[in-house]
Parts: structure tokens; C-alpha cells; sequence
């Protein structure tokens, strides 16, 4: 999270990992979740560290951005990530966290009453996401490829 024009957040090596980015341009606050699983499981007690998990990492995101300022009404929300990174002979579609991670960040943000702005989901490619605090623009480079705006 950060509201310092100069900051770049980066989710580095997303590959079934997926980033969900809040930015509030009138307060110019940014924020960007980079979770490995899409929930936490246990017998009813709270993970040890609850941003690896899109549920609850993306309330736990939206808490902190508010607390530098942002509103909720203003936010601009994208997703990118999720590959599919087990893609090998044998390996059945149940192994495929990448989607489950996306299906994840769809709901709680759906849950949530946030439309998503913008997303670069899925495909068997590791990314790199950037989200500028001082313009809200995002830009994702996947394995291979230039560096785009999402």
C-alpha cells in the first residue's frame, strides 16, 4: 500500500499467484494483494499470514487502503495472474490453483460490489505486474513479451 507518488508496486514472478490492485485516483492511494491460494483452510482458526490467501487478503487490502484515504466508490480495481503452471501429461484440471485463485478474486470482489476495471488472467505465462502510485496506471509484462498497460 502506499500514497507516495514516487512508489512502484510490483508483484513480481505471478504465475498461479495472482495480484488484485486498488488504486483511488482522487486520493491517490494504491494498493496490490500478491496471494498464492485462493482460500485458507483450517478447523475454524485464522491463518498465520492472511495476505498469501485471496480470501481474505482482498478485505484486508480494501482495509488498508482506507486507512491511507482511499474510498471504496472510487476504486479502480484490476486482477492479472493465475497461469495455469502445472500443464504437463497427466496432470488433471483439479491441480490448477491459477484458476481457482481467479475464480477467488472474481467472488470476493463481486461479493464486495467492485466491478473489475481491467484483467490479465490465466494462459500458461508467469507475469510481472506494476501499479504507479503516481498516475494509477498498471502495466504487466508476461514471460517472453514488452511490457503492456493493463
Amino acid at each position: 500500500m502506499s500514497k507516495s507518488a514516487a512508489d512502484v508496486l510490483v508483484a513480481y514472478g505471478l504465475g498461479s499467484c495472482v495480484a488484485v490492485s486498488f488504486y483511488d485516483p482522487q486520493a491517490k492511494v494504491a494498493g496490490m494483494l500478491h496471494a498464492l491460494l485462493p482460500i485458507a483452510s483450517g478447523k475454524g482458526r485464522a491463518p498465520d499470514n492472511p495476505s498469501k490467501f485471496v480470501d481474505p487478503g482482498v478485505t484486508m487490502l480494501l482495509d488498508e487502503v482506507k486507512k491511507l484515504g482511499a474510498s471504496p466508490q472510487r476504486l479502480i480495481v484490476r486482477i492479472c495472474g493465475g497461469a495455469h503452471m502445472l500443464n504437463a501429461p497427466g496432470f488433471s484440471n483439479t491441480l490448477n490453483i491459477g484458476e481457482r485463485n481467479v475464480e477467488m478474486a472474481r467472488e470476493v470482489l463481486k461479493k464486495l460490489g467492485f466491478t473489475i476495471k481491467a484483467a490479465d488472467t490465466g494462459g500458461n505465462a508467469g507475469r510481472t505486474a506494476k501499479l504507479y502510485v503516481s498516475s494509477g496506471e498498471m502495466t504487466i509484462r508476461s514471460m517472453g513479451q514488452k511490457e503492456r498497460p493493463l
